[in-house]
């Protein structure tokens, strides 16, 4: 199956990731200026009432952008929803999404037929994000247009699996829109994405150390100053398994190599885990990357040069 409409022809074939606290109008917009999906969590808006200024802020700019350069859009963008049953706002936040016809919702932690049915109501699609082969048969059936694979290494919540078992099990019966997440980072991890059989890269961790993300000056710098060996998994922060800064846990008086497992039943997205966990930095294996702070759109056109590089180095090889 083809792509549908509003992924072909990306500049880049690339989706930013919806970062906790972190995304913000500003760095979606400069992403999908730059020719990337750029995407926020719904919950990042905060009171529920932001939510509806920041659509508006998000279509009104995208749409004078695209009046003025008709001959280079911007790529769509998408909103991430909760669907885990401790996100009371859900409802609240679809339907501003439905008001501002949302061309593409990102759903985690649970598949809803009703969430997918809403969203196709008003012409958009679903990307579901899946840990395993199990969950995204679950998500297509109740509805999802597509998948987002989170592989080993990705930032947030990651799964356990390697990206080419995973990508692997789901295209044996899945020709739908696909995405993988995790360690992508560089041009060449990009091109990597699709060899493997993905349609997308999804990409987080390297847009933190961005001059539009709504992260600490501290925290874009650790982003900067680490590697793969800085990351540390747990299920402690709100209840799911995840990949964070091992300084940011040590700054917060804990051991990294010594976590206690949470209770998954205590699972938590709202305020209360935003609060608590503020100063615990989330972030995936590929950050080795990332070497300085950079605009957002320096940071794509670095990834477009090194996409195109690697093409050219694998027609020569």
């Amino acid at each position: 199956m083809a792509l549908p409409d509003i992924l072909k022809h990306l500049p880049l074939p690339a989706i930013g990731s919806p970062l906790f606290i972190i995304s913000n109008p500003k760095l979606v917009i400069e992403q999908c200026k730059a020719g990337v999906v750029g995407s926020m969590p719904a919950l990042n808006a905060r009171p529920a009432e932001l939510l509806d200024e920041w659509l508006a802020e998000i279509t009104e700019t995208l749409a004078a952008y695209n009046k003025a350069h008709p001959d280079r859009p911007a790529a769509p963008f998408a909103i991430n929803q909760i669907v885990h049953k401790s996100n009371e706002r859900l409802e609240h936040d679809m339907q501003v999404c439905a008001k501002y016809k949302v061309p593409i919702i990102i759903t985690s932690l649970g598949a809803r037929e009703d969430v997918n049915q809403a969203v196709h109501g008003w012409g958009g699609i679903v990307l579901h994000d899946i840990i395993n082969n199990k969950f995204a048969r679950k998500a297509v059936e109740k509805g999802a247009d597509g998948l987002i694979a989170v592989a080993a290494g990705a930032g947030g919540h990651a799964g356990v699996k390697s990206p080419f078992a995973l990508i692997q099990e789901i295209r044996e019966w899945f020709d739908g829109p696909l995405a993988l997440s995790g360690a992508i980072a560089t041009g060449d991890a990009i091109l990597a994405a699709q060899a493997m059989g993905a349609d997308l890269a999804y990409i987080g961790s390297a847009f933190i150390a961005t001059d539009e993300a709504r992260a600490s000056a501290e925290y874009k710098q650790m982003i900067v100053d680490s590697n793969s060996d800085d990351i540390v998994y747990s299920n402690l922060f709100t209840g799911v398994h995840g990949n964070y800064l091992r300084g940011s846990v040590v700054a917060a008086g804990l051991d990294p190599d010594h976590l206690p497992e949470s209770d998954p039943s205590k699972m938590d997205f709202g305020g209360g885990a935003a609060k608590a966990w503020k100063d615990i930095w989330g972030s995936g294996q590929g950050i080795g990357a990332v070497r300085e702070v950079l605009p957002t759109a320096d940071l794509v056109a670095r990834l477009k040069r090194e996409y195109a590089a690697a093409r050219q180095r694998l027609a020569l090889a």
